[in-house]
This record gives structure tokens, C-alpha cells and sequence, in this order.
């Protein structure tokens, strides 16, 4: 169907002509489930007028800038609920990404001809983003192997929140031996005591980024680079605005700085707000009472975008002790007693200072606490309309989220399970209730936003988990929902765009193609609606746009792009390989 009547408004009238105009394509408008148009308007940022072509080029002026997109599919960008965006671009250039590499036998490749380009002094890393069920080999990496492809640069591999891989080059630098330790973790020791080089979550990631945090960042200026290059990358697989949840070891403000200049500049091309996550057990409320004199909810710092650059709120990680990792290779963790009061005075404090916040919560045990603080604080300090919302709630219960939708709470979700599916069935059995319960969680009308938790888990990539979305199954085949459970295409990217704007303030201005809207668009080489499902995992941008400008182009529409500065460091893996492998 063709979207009818969207141009009227300011069809043939001055006022209305357009900077940019995109004809000849298939135009997802998201208004409705079938709704598709031929060519949009934009001017000053935003979308003026959508419809027919013909209706479109009235728009046009001896200024105005006219793509053909070729026939091809046009959706809103894509907008990543839950996304650790300001934290990986410090870092992206200094990281292997095996992301979407198909075989460890090229895992290893990569990880033997980045270790000869790699200078002395300087780590290999691969820092999550893959599982062993994506390889065709179906299984993680032997330490004899890490050790044959690298035996003279020190090596770190992430594997979840789980398993941390060193090299015997890595386990020398960081001087590991049979006396480290760390208190929720384990360095896997030989029969002679050495350490072997596995390093064991139990059951929280301590461990494993408290080594990552000894391998070294790249300097300021090189973070810069980095940070633009993770951008495009963004852009290359059509995220146009992500929901930053904060980080360990992301401290504020000192960690943001760099994005902060970047978006000063008008140079940061996703749409970017960001909640900021407590660093230090213990004093967690102390890290609040200093954010609220610094900063506040909705202040954009980004020269040229609405909401380009925002503080959005508290969360992802409001308490320590309130945090439930999901390590699946290991039992649930219980929250400690002191949880609740700790969680209550800073929940009191946001509440009391209107700041939006959002809570990491794995397990419907860890929920049921953090709901009877939030309606104790309720009573006594009315939300009345505050937004807030839980993130992952994999196993969140029906009463649960009858409870949720009480307190105006929403729920950001993430395909975390597409790449720990077999390791949550290996611990607990089979399911039949799909993780985390979307459909029911749409059908009681709770506000859901759909991510990645991308980096250092999951992948940041956004294809693979509207895959997960269509299909229930995971990296590696398995099918972990019920057929029923699955989403329609149209539901799927509904929440990606739209559902995932509500988690900022935005789902009035993002998500759609229509008047009014934030300009933000992606054209797809295929089409996703009606491709074979398996492909979508593999998709990726031909042309992106956000604020009506071109940010990224491929094939036919690279002359329009930009173009990106030389990557920094010269032996970074990203100059090498890129990102995400989806080629």
C-alpha cells in the first residue's frame, strides 16, 4: 500500500520546499503495519512531506538535493535501546572484533596476522561480541591454540561474562601467578600451580574487567579517532541513535569528554543519550549527589542535533549491590541484605530530582526486590509519569509486569540470548515461556524497547538481534521460543525504532517516516520485509542519513558520504578488518 495524504499539509506551498528529497524507493513509514510510500521530503532536519514521487519533486527547488534510491527498501533508523556506545569508542580502534566471524579456524587467523602488525608493548584483544555456536567448529578456543597464533604479544580474549582467555605472553606481562586473586573469580591454575591462562567469572565479570582495565587505552587523541570511526560503523549498519547505559570503568565526567568535544564539534553522527552508571561500591549515592549539580536530564551539548548529546538519567547500574550478572555458566547470584536500603536513598534522590533511570535486572528473583523498593518509594515520593524502565528481564514474571505497568515502568530488552541460549538451557532446562516474555510484555501495553547490550557481551551489532526478534533462535541455530513467540518484521523493527525512543523521551519524534519526524533514515540493499529471514543478520546500510544529512554511503552512494578521517592507530585491527563481519 501506498501512504496516502502524508504531503497534503504543505503540498505546492513555499514554505515546503525541500533541501533533500529520496524518490524511487520503498518506503517503510512505520504509521502502520503495510504502510509503504515512493519518496520523502526533508528540510531543516526533519521530514515535511512523504507520499507518491510525483508528489515529492513539488517539493523541489533549484537548491534541493534529489537521491534515487534505486527501487530499494527505506526504513527509520535504528535506535539502540540499550548500547554501551560512549564507552567502546574510546576503545574500538584498539580491539579485534569477532563479531560475525563465521570459523574459528578465521578467528584465529585474524588473531595471528593482528598480533604480527601489533607493535611491542601493545595488547591483541578481542573484547566480546562473538560465541562459540557462531563458528562452524562449534566451540571456543583452545589456550594452545591462542598460544601457537600468538606466542610473543599478550593476548586477551573475552568470551561473555564469563571466561577471560591470556596468552603465556599475557599471563608474564600482568605478572599472574599462583597468588593472585581476586574475590569473585578464579585464575585457573596447572598441576605445578602456574596459571594456565583461564580466567573464570564466579559468577560476576570482576575478574575479567579488572584485566581488560590493565591492558592499556589508547591516548586522547587516538580515542577521538576511534570514537568517529565507531560512530560510522554505527552508521554503517544503520543505528542513527543509541541509549548509552553507562559502564564499569565509564566514569563521569572524565570518560566523556571525548564524545563531549566530538559533539561540541557537531561530529558525533548518532543521536546519543546516555544514562550514568554509579562506579563505586558503597558510594553510589555519593556519585549521584555530585552528577545532579553537574549535569541534568535533556541538556543537549551536540552543535547541529535536537537531542544529539544528552544526560538522559541514573542506570543502568543505580547500587552494586542491586546487580545480578548473567553469567549462565554459573548459578544466579542472590543480591546481598543491604541491597534494598542502599537501592532506596538513591532511587529517593532521582525521584526527588526528577532524573529518569533504568535498572539492570537478569532474573524475576532480583526484580521481585527492586519492585517492592520502587513501590515503597512510590508511596511516599509519587513517580507520577517519571520515566524508568528495566533492562534484560529475561525472566521477569506476569504479576511482575502487571506490577511494572502499574508504576509506568517500561522495559528495555536485548538479544542476549541469542548468543547465551544454549548456555541458559544447558544450566536450567529447556523453556517454553519465551525470554524475556516480549509478547506479553507488548499485549499488557508496557513501553519496549529492543537492543543489543553491545560491547563486551553481546555484539553491537543491531541485525543480529531483529533476527533474534523474527526468528526466537540463536547464533547458533537453536530455537529457543515457541513459533507464537516470534515477532512480525513490522513488530520487530517497531521496536527498534519507535518502542526504543520511548527509553529517552522520543517516540513523539523518532521511529517513524512521517511530518514532523527527526530525519533519520537508512536505505537497505534488500528488502526486509520479504528476504529469507536467515539473511537479515547479515544486513547492513547502503545509505544513511540522520538530520537530513548523509553520514554514511556504500556502492552507488559512497561519492555521497563524507569521508572519515585515516584510522589511528596505523596497526589498528579496525584498519584491517573494520567491525562488525557481516561482508
Amino acid at each position: 500500500m501506498l501512504a496516502a495524504g502524508l504531503a497534503a499539509p504543505c503540498a505546492l506551498t513555499a514554505a515546503c520546499a525541500a533541501d533533500l528529497i529520496v524518490t524511487n524507493a520503498k518506503i517503510a513509514t512505520m504509521v502502520k503495519e503495510g504502510d509503504f510510500a515512493q519518496a520523502i521530503a526533508i528540510d531543516g532536519g526533519k521530514i515535511t512531506a512523504v507520499g507518491s514521487t510525483a508528489q515529492i519533486l513539488k517539493h523541489k527547488t533549484k537548491d534541493t538535493r534529489v537521491i534515487d534510491a534505486g527501487g530499494r527498501t527505506v526504513i527509520p533508523g535504528l535506535n539502540d535501546s540499550h548500547l554501551h556506545i560512549i564507552r567502546e569508542g574510546l576503545n574500538y580502534n584498539a580491539e579485534l572484533r569477532w563479531d560475525g566471524v563465521g570459523s574459528l579456524k578465521e578467528a584465529l587467523r585474524m588473531l595471528k596476522e593482528q598480533a604480527a602488525r601489533t607493535p611491542d608493548g601493545q595488547w591483541v584483544k578481542v573484547v566480546g561480541g562473538w560465541n562459540e555456536y557462531q563458528f562452524a567448529e562449534r566451540r571456543l578456543p583452545t589456550l594452545a591454540e591462542i598460544n601457537e597464533a600468538v606466542p610473543d604479544k599478550p593476548v586477551f580474549i573475552l568470551y561473555l561474562y564469563g571466561l577471560g582467555f591470556l596468552n603465556r605472553k599475557g599471563i608474564e606481562t600482568l605478572g599472574y601467578d599462583a597468588n593472585t586473586r581476586y574475590k569473585d573469580g578464579v585464575v585457573e591454575l596447572d598441576a605445578q600451580g602456574k596459571p594456565t591462562g583461564l580466567l573464570v567469572a564466579k559468577p560476576n565479570a570482576l575478574i575479567l574487567y579488572s584485566t581488560l582495565a590493565k591492558t592499556g587505552m589508547l591516548p586522547r587523541a587516538q580515542q577521538a579517532n576511534s570514537t568517529l570511526h565507531y560512530y560510522r560503523e554505527l552508521n554503517r549498519l544503520g543505528v542513527t541513535s543509541a541509549i548509552d547505559a553507562g559502564g564499569g570503568g565509564q566514569a563521569y565526567p572524565d570518560d566523556y569528554a571525548v564524545s563531549l568535544e566530538l559533539a561540541k564539534d557537531g561530529k558525533l553522527t548518532v543521536r546519543t543519550s546516555y544514562y550514568l552508571f554509579a562506579q563505586q561500591p558503597g558510594k553510589e549515592l555519593a556519585d549521584y549527589e555530585r552528577w545532579l549539580a553537574q549535569t541534568k536530564p535533556d541538556r543537549n551539548d551536540h552543535l547541529f542535533y535536537a537531542n544529539g548529546y544528552n544526560t538522559e538519567g541514573g542506570g543502568e547500574n543505580l547500587v552494586w549491590s542491586a546487580a545480578d550478572f548473567e553469567n549462565f555458566l554459573e548459578p544466579r547470584p542472590d543480591m546481598p541484605p543491604q541491597m534494598e536500603s542502599e537501592l532506596e536513598g538513591v532511587l529517593r534522590l532521582l525521584v526527588k530530582n526528577r532524573w529518569p533511570f533504568r535498572i539492570h535486572a537478569t532474573y524475576g528473583e532480583s526484580i521481585e526486590r527492586d519492585l517492592a523498593v520502587i513501590e515503597k518509594v512510590n508511596r511516599e515520593l509519587p513517580l507520577d509519569g517519571l520515566r524508568w524502565f528495566f533492562d534484560h528481564a529475561e525472566t521477569i514474571t506476569d504479576a511482575q509486569l502487571a506490577r511494572v505497568k502499574t508504576l509506568g515502568g517500561g522495559i528495555a530488552v536485548q538479544n542476549r540470548m541469542y548468543y547465551q541460549g544454549e548456555a541458559y538451557w544447558q544450566r536450567y532446562g529447556a523453556q517454553t515461556r519465551q525470554m524475556p516474555p516480549i509478547r506479553t510484555m507488548l499485549k499488557m501495553g508496557i513501553p519496549v524497547g529492543l537492543g543489543t547490550d553491545g560491547t563486551r557481551v553481546s555484539s553491537y551489532g543491531p541485525w543480529p538481534s531483529l533476527y533474534w526478534a523474527v526468528t526466537g533462535k540463536t547464533a547458533g541455530g537453536l530455537r529457543i521460543w515457541q513459533p507464537a513467540d516470534a515477532l512480525s518484521r513490522f513488530d520487530a523493527l517497531r521496536l527498534m525504532t519507535r518502542g526504543s525512543a520511548w527509553m529517552s523521551g522520543e517516540e513523539d519524534v523518532k521511529g517513524r517516516i512521517a511530518p514532523g519526524q527527526y530525519a533519520d533514515l537508512v536505505v537497505l540493499p534488500r528488502d526486509y520485509f520479504t528476504m529469507p529471514a536467515e539473511g537479515i543478520r547479515q544486513l547492513e546500510s547502503v545509505l544513511t542519513i540522520v538530520n537530513g544529512k548523509v553520514v554514511y554511503g556504500a556502492g552507488p552512494f559512497a561519492p555521497l558520504a563524507p569521508a572519515s578521517p585515516p584510522v589511528e592507530p596505523a596497526w589498528s585491527p579496525v584498519k584491517a578488518y573494520g567491525g562488525f563481519q557481516n561482508r
